[in-house]
């Protein structure tokens, strides 16, 4: 079964990540199939916009520590999303960590149901959340990026919509989702595409500008003593050497 699933409706092409067995975890696999999916909608005319949901009870779980992608892969594909030409929102319904994070970050608008939650994981596991950070950080409330970045802190759909994580939340995602939905497709493409490019623009840069050193720090992390200390502990199931 591809790890990706596309479908075309009234103007609107929605993916949905379907790798349930790795909690649609950044596999190669997984993270390649969604970047030939996001170049299928950015040539097809038909579509005004992406939407980007799940399977399961988890949105996207991080890497996956198994096999994980490569980080420049990765870098490339929140390029793509953040670069398409057309607006890219996330459903959200379930649990997000780490890199999946990041694809909300680089998404236009991001929309979640209650039961979602969020944390970034990285520090303990002995990385940081490097790559991420370039989509993440020009939408996020500073005080409250620094503190969930360093903690590991879950928090819930209210406080990610408080921060800047999402865009709304509510009961019924889906009819929160629709008026949203209706407005981009009265919109012209050529609206769309400069308007985007507008809002857009800080995490572009930040993608163009940081990408290279980020993806290189993101490599020699996981390549480090700690992490692997870290990523054998959550195989474990223990704490990691270094807790207190």
């Amino acid at each position: 079964m591809p790890p990706v699933h596309a479908a075309r409706a009234a103007g609107i092409t929605t993916l949905t990540l379907d790798s349930p067995a790795n909690r649609n975890a950044l596999s190669a696999d997984l993270v390649g199939e969604l970047r030939a999916a996001l170049a299928d909608a950015a040539a097809d005319p038909a579509a005004r916009a992406v939407l980007l949901t799940h399977t399961g009870t988890t949105f996207c779980a991080g890497a996956d520590l198994k096999s994980p992608c490569d980080p420049a892969d990765f870098l490339a594909l929140l390029r793509e999303i953040a670069e398409l030409p057309k607006p890219v929102l996330a459903r959200v319904t379930g649990h997000v960590r780490a890199g999946g994070l990041g694809l909300l970050g680089a998404c236009d608008i991001t929309a979640a149901g209650p039961q979602s939650s969020y944390a970034f994981t990285e520090t303990h596991l002995g990385l940081a959340p490097a790559v991420i950070s370039m989509p993440l950080l020009p939408r996020l409330d500073p005080r409250a990026a620094t503190r969930y970045f360093l903690t590991a802190e879950a928090f819930d759909a209210a406080e990610a919509t408080r921060i800047g994580l999402l865009t709304l939340h509510a009961d019924d995602v889906d009819r929160a989702l629709e008026p949203v939905l209706a407005g981009l497709r009265k919109a012209s493409p050529q609206g769309l595409a400069a308007t985007k490019a507008l809002t857009a623009a800080a995490v572009r840069e930040a993608l163009q500008r940081d990408g290279h050193r980020l993806t290189e720090l993101s490599a020699v992390l996981f390549a480090s003593a700690e992490a692997r200390e870290g990523i054998t502990a959550r195989f474990e199931r223990r704490d990691p050497s270094w807790s207190l």
